[in-house]
């Protein structure tokens, strides 16, 4: 446990965190505030830097980072990155403490959730899928949507961590479960901001003042966090990226296999999928996804 404890943060495990993109920066941030010790390892130095500043430790290597740990958690981009970081001898597996609880926040697929828990319990490390919804702005404030994988007795020592970043945890079912969950909650918001986005475009055209409308839209039944996070990208144009339309392409091929491995159709939901892949194939893959406006935009005669 961390050494580093007051009456005002009684003692708590010290964490490791690999990963400090869009998304780990600020939940890692979050961490430090409710007076946690985290060290951290990426691969950009200035997102080191940005962790010693808010109060964390640089660490020079995953090795490094997780040999203390009494909690390691990883927020990276996909399934091979969450291999790469936690198989081979300099990775998390080999190098972490018999004991440690690795808890794996990336949005990966529920096979590689599965694989990782059987090959941790081997090193006597055990696991949780924990991927989240809530994008930059949910991680900024900490009210995420944490969606979990594993054990009961593991959910329950990770709660206070996870009440650190968010606002709705819930275990979900064994190994994977989270992840097959994320998988639902992408499908979802995909086909939501493609319906917006289709909105949006059909407002202007008809020459109604768009902010006006999107306001008492999201009053009534067509209303969703959704619109809300992203009204101001739709009125602006603005898509600096808080999750980019590369990631949910691979989350969009996630959820269209676990669909057809387990027998249920996603007619929509391929389609947006088609939507998302041809964005990306237009050079849009590092914008944010409500750029799917983008897309209806070029179908209805915009040169963008």
């Amino acid at each position: 446990m961390s050494k580093h404890a007051d009456s005002a943060h009684p003692t708590r495990p010290a964490v490791a965190w690999i990963g400090l993109g869009i998304m780990g920066s600020p939940m890692s941030e979050n961490l430090i505030k409710a007076g946690y010790d985290v060290t951290g390892f990426t691969l950009e130095q200035d997102k080191l830097d940005r962790l010693t500043a808010a109060g964390g430790t640089a660490a020079g290597s995953i090795a490094q980072a997780v040999r203390d740990a009494d909690v390691v958690i990883t927020m990276v981009p996909a399934s091979p990155q969450v291999e790469a970081i936690a198989y081979g001898p300099d990775g998390i597996l080999e190098n972490a403490r018999a004991g440690t609880l690795l808890i794996d926040m990336s949005s990966i697929t529920p096979q590689t959730s599965v694989d990782l828990a059987k090959a941790a319990v081997e090193k006597g490390i055990r696991v949780l899928d924990a991927p989240v919804s809530g994008g930059e702005a949910g991680a900024i404030e900490a009210v995420l949507s944490i969606m979990v994988g594993g054990g009961q007795s593991d959910f329950e020592e990770a709660e206070p961590i996870f009440d650190a970043l968010g606002r709705t945890i819930v275990l979900c079912g064994p190994h994977g479960s989270g992840q097959t969950v994320k998988a639902a909650n992408q499908l979802i918001v995909a086909v939501n901001i493609q319906a917006c986005a289709e909105a949006v475009v059909f407002l202007e055209k008809s020459g109604v003042d768009l902010a006006a409308a999107l306001d008492v839209l999201n009053g009534g039944l067509a209303g969703s966090t959704v619109l809300t996070r992203k009204k101001d990208n739709f009125l602006n144009r603005d898509f600096k990226p808080g999750f980019r339309i590369d990631l949910h392409h691979k989350d969009m091929g996630i959820v269209t296999d676990a669909a057809r491995n387990v027998g249920a159709a996603l007619p929509v939901g391929a389609v947006v999928a088609q939507l998302v892949a041809s964005l990306r194939a237009q050079g849009d893959g590092g914008l944010d996804h409500s750029a799917l406006l983008r897309s209806v935009e070029r179908l209805s005669g915009a040169q963008l």
